[in-house]
């Protein structure tokens, strides 16, 4: 897809686009996704950026951490042996969802190890103590899944994900598509993860500009969501606001262009910052 190469490095699979320029983007999924729903992006991103799309430990190929119950940082920690082995140095990092949980606290724990952030409909975690009983809501996400099967879970969320569903039945198709590839141990490991995170404390920890996008009609990790990940951030670095119309969850499917559109004015902007340093 998209000239992308298809690789494992270690425990973690992974798409690559290579690139011709010294910009490195690297891409993260959200919880009920996977690298390969990057593709209607990647499509709008400039050919000359080497794009890294990983499947998440547990997700796809990727084989899932050796934790009952992962937090973030343990994701955050396998992101960086994965940089490590590719020999990244500062990419910009973009986070969807879990995905956004992941990106902050490996900023907050690497910083020297990204440039810039782009938090996606940022979930932010419930904030739950460790092996303490699972908070309600990640619980029903995972009687849900246990209970139909990912087939009839993901037929059964995708609609919720795509702002008027009815209307764009090829994007909801996507999502329930990328969504059907979820392995049930791997998913279990990142509801737990998602009830432990704490996206608003790792945030204060930034120091690198730090934009955030979503949804104007997401109902999972709503505008007003998203609006208090900004304002922390807001607080600490430099930092965006932006919420592309007629837009889900699944913003990046549902709404490539203008997703990149608000990528390209941050990796310009980190450009500048770059040379003028």
């Amino acid at each position: 897809m998209n000239n992308l190469s298809h690789h494992k490095s270690g425990p973690i699979e992974f798409f690559e686009r290579k690139g011709h320029s010294e910009l490195e983007v690297v891409l993260l999924h959200g919880i009920g996704s996977n690298a390969l729903s990057f593709e209607s992006l990647i499509k709008e991103l400039p050919d000359s950026w080497r794009l890294i799309a990983w499947n998440a430990p547990g997700y796809g190929n990727s084989e899932p951490l050796k934790l009952d119950w992962p937090i973030a940082e343990d994701y955050a920690l396998a992101l960086k042996n994965f940089f490590n082995r590719l020999k990244l140095k500062s990419p910009l990092l973009v986070g969807h969802s879990l995905g956004a949980l992941i990106a902050t606290s490996f900023a907050a724990n690497y910083p020297k190890n990204v440039s810039k952030l782009l938090l996606a409909s940022p979930a932010l975690g419930y904030g739950q103590a460790v092996n303490e009983t699972l908070d309600s809501k990640a619980q029903e996400r995972i009687d849900e899944l246990e209970l139909l099967g990912v087939e009839k879970f993901a037929k059964r969320r995708a609609s919720r994900l795509v702002a008027n569903p009815d209307e764009y039945p090829m994007i909801v198709s996507k999502v329930i598509k990328e969504m059907m590839r979820i392995n049930i141990p791997g998913y279990i490991q990142a509801v737990k993860m998602l009830a432990s995170g704490e996206l608003l404390k790792d945030a204060l920890k930034l120091n690198c500009p730090t934009d955030v996008v979503v949804g104007a009609e997401d109902i999972i990790t709503t505008p007003e969501s998203s609006l208090k990940a900004y304002e922390t951030l807001n607080s600490v670095v430099l930092s965006n606001f932006t919420e592309l119309q007629g837009a889900g969850h699944a913003i990046y499917q549902q709404s490539p262009k203008n997703f990149a559109k608000s990528l390209k004015k941050l990796a310009k902007s980190n450009l500048l910052i770059t040379s003028t340093g």
